[in-house]
């Protein structure tokens, strides 16, 4: 994993196994049975086939509490309040749905704790934007019981911030320690297949040297499905979301570091092209001739007096490193973000094995001096 350290500055390159705080064992797996990727059993999508499904038998009835409107109109937040209200058939219903998708992201689940790359997972912290729900933190804690009931030893628990949020902060772990010594906030920027959000985030490096008190200041969201711009038009928008964030940073006194993280879908190669997962972004950007990190770099080279670098990842692994801090009880965890798709990622923490160096060399230290007494006496 040596490799993917760019020793000259510290920083990773794009799409690295290993990070400051963290090694990536896997990240986008793609498992398949029968029925095609398993990931797409517990999407947001399939929560929404499952909600049509038990519909059915009360609309052929005339029944259907929920009426005409279809089963993907109806918001998340509609939905939650259904689940506390006095309408108890409509309450059932969507009980009903909660319990099949929890069904479906514990056998996804499952799946993954079974391969290679999860074994020993400790937590699974559960994202994206099915997550930002109460029906979503009931189907997490739901498909929890399941599998410790089948003897599985794991905490399924939902991401802490924001997963809007939680897409830009996980960028603070992309970069280097030596960052946060001279600034307080970096840019970051989270693409996905609707909307493209940059913010500036603070490091709270001052109150939590761990990053755990790292905030969004400001973001931009552009939803980029309603205009369906070509993939330089999309490139030429992104830069200036950038540089209107880098002015109101700078007006704002902030101490902007040189540095640009990315989430993106897909599988990101070390030179910053992508190689796969990136067909609902804008344009063609599995193109050999596109590398998005060298068209920032190119349009922003420098922030404040420091030449820029950027380090894009996959954006269920930035997600997912957003929960670092809050992961240093476990040796191995992971993330799966319910979304479009279903995200995926397997960590590791380095601080336990530089935890045993350090208690390594300590031992030795004194097994040293007990020698040298040892001698005197």
């Amino acid at each position: 994993m040596a490799e993917d350290v760019m020793t000259s500055t510290g920083i990773a390159r794009h799409g690295a196994t290993r990070l400051p705080s963290v090694d990536i064992d896997s990240f986008n797996i793609e498992i398949k049975d029968e029925d095609g990727f398993v990931g797409d059993r517990a999407s947001k999508g399939a929560f929404r086939n499952i909600f049509e499904r038990w519909r059915k038998p009360l609309r052929k009835s005339g029944k259907d509490p929920f009426g005409k409107e279809s089963s993907d109109e109806i918001s998340k937040k509609v939905l939650d309040e259904i689940l506390v209200g006095e309408d108890t058939e409509a309450s059932a219903v969507v009980h009903s749905a909660i319990e099949d998708f929890a069904q479906e992201l514990a056998y996804v689940t499952r799946r993954f704790l079974r391969t290679k790359a999860w074994a020993d997972t400790g937590c699974i912290v559960v994202g994206g934007g099915f997550r930002a729900s109460r029906l979503g933190e009931l189907a997490i804690a739901r498909a929890e019981i399941i599998l410790r009931d089948e003897g599985f030893e794991v905490d399924l628990v939902p991401i802490r911030y924001d997963p809007d949020d939680a897409g830009l902060i996980g960028a603070l772990h992309l970069a280097p320690s030596w960052i946060f010594e001279a600034h307080d906030s970096i840019l970051a920027v989270d693409i996905g297949g609707t909307n493209i959000r940059c913010g500036v985030v603070e490091t709270g490096a001052r109150k939590a040297p761990d990053l755990s008190k790292a905030s969004v200041w400001k973001s931009d969201l552009w939803r980029h499905a309603d205009d369906e711009p070509t993939r330089e038009g999309a490139v030429k928008r992104l830069v200036k979301m950038l540089k209107g964030l880098i002015e109101k940073a700078e007006a704002e006194g902030f101490k902007l570091a040189p540095f640009i993280g990315i989430a993106c879908p897909g599988v990101i190669d070390a030179d910053g092209s992508i190689e796969k997962g990136a067909q609902n972004l804008p344009g063609n950007w599995e193109s050999s001739k596109f590398n998005l990190p060298s068209s920032l770099i190119e349009a922003i080279p420098m922030i404040g007096s420091h030449d820029t670098a950027v380090l894009m990842h996959n954006d269920g692994v930035v997600q997912g490193l957003s929960e670092v801090p809050f992961m240093q009880g476990v040796e191995h965890w992971g993330v799966l973000t319910i979304g479009t798709g279903l995200g995926n990622a397997r960590f590791t923490n380095r601080h336990k094995e530089n935890g045993k160096k350090d208690k390594d060399k300590a031992d030795d230290k004194s097994d040293d001096k007990k020698a040298k007494k040892k001698s005197k006496d």
